[in-house]
């Protein structure tokens, strides 16, 4: 997962395990993950977070490089004709659809828009427990984004935190983050798990898997628990409960690097 990369290629045989959506030409590039097509559908491009711009929210600050992310789109997408794949939930409370957007090719491959936007360093992984699908070549050519500092891999807003400096972590609360480090107990209470990443679980950061996801976790025959030891590498939004935690809500929300 971690070998560096210069490109990411996208073919459409990438990711295939997908229901047919319309096609349209992109006709607006909103930002770095959201489109407009000439049917007037506006498509969230599911499966990655862009660098996120104020798009009129006061007070709201770019985000780096959230416009060259969305330059970067507006070069791969405006004015091309695309096709659409659904994962999962195809719409979102705001009447977006969420899907995978693939350019048609001209006797060539389709691309990609997702992979090419991640393997770029111009966007992360960014899953959600109802839309699940080809994250797995997503997380690799993240990995190699990051690995060869591509991007937003270059800015310190976007680098992995460690697990051990919870004071760096709490700094960060209401932003999405990865976190990275070894698990220091797995517990059970109350019907949720706990990953502790420390010994003082009312200051240290801390891993909340809530009854829904531990489901989702059984049908994957996984077993949180099993991961005490383990290295991991999760992301999410911070929130701030005795100490700093992330919630996951689905398996994808944890990498394993190394068992215990």
């Amino acid at each position: 997962m971690l070998a560096a990369a210069a490109t990411i290629a996208a073919p459409a045989r990438a990711c295939e395990e997908l229901r047919a959506g319309p096609v349209g030409v992109v006709t607006q590039v909103v930002d770095g993950d959201t489109v407009m097509l000439d049917s007037g559908l506006v498509v969230r491009m599911i499966g990655t977070q862009a660098p996120k711009l104020p798009l009129g929210r006061e007070g709201f600050e770019a985000w780096p490089m959230a416009e060259e992310a969305r330059e970067a789109l507006v070069s791969m997408a405006l004015g091309k004709r695309v096709r659409l794949g659904y994962g999962g939930q195809e719409v979102d409370r705001y009447e977006r659809a969420l899907a995978h957007v693939f350019v048609l090719g001209d006797g060539e491959d389709d691309v990609w828009l997702q992979r090419e936007m991640v393997g770029q360093g111009l966007a992360r992984v960014y899953s959600f427990p109802d839309n699940r699908k080809c994250l797995g070549l997503l997380y690799a050519a993240e990995g190699s984004a990051r690995g060869g500092r591509l991007g937003i891999w270059t800015d310190p807003y976007y680098s992995v935190r460690a697990a051990d400096r919870p004071e760096e972590i709490l700094a960060r609360t209401g932003h999405y983050e990865l976190v990275e480090g070894r698990v220091l107990l797995a517990d059970e209470a109350g019907g949720r798990v706990y990953l502790n990443f420390g010994r003082y679980w009312k200051e240290d950061f801390t891993v909340v898997i809530e009854g829904a996801a531990l489901r989702l976790f059984a049908g994957d025959g996984l077993d949180p628990l099993a991961l005490e030891g383990a290295l991991v590498r999760v992301r999410g939004w911070i929130d701030e409960r005795d100490g700093p935690r992330v919630e996951v809500t689905h398996p994808e929300q944890i990498e394993v690097l190394a068992a215990r």
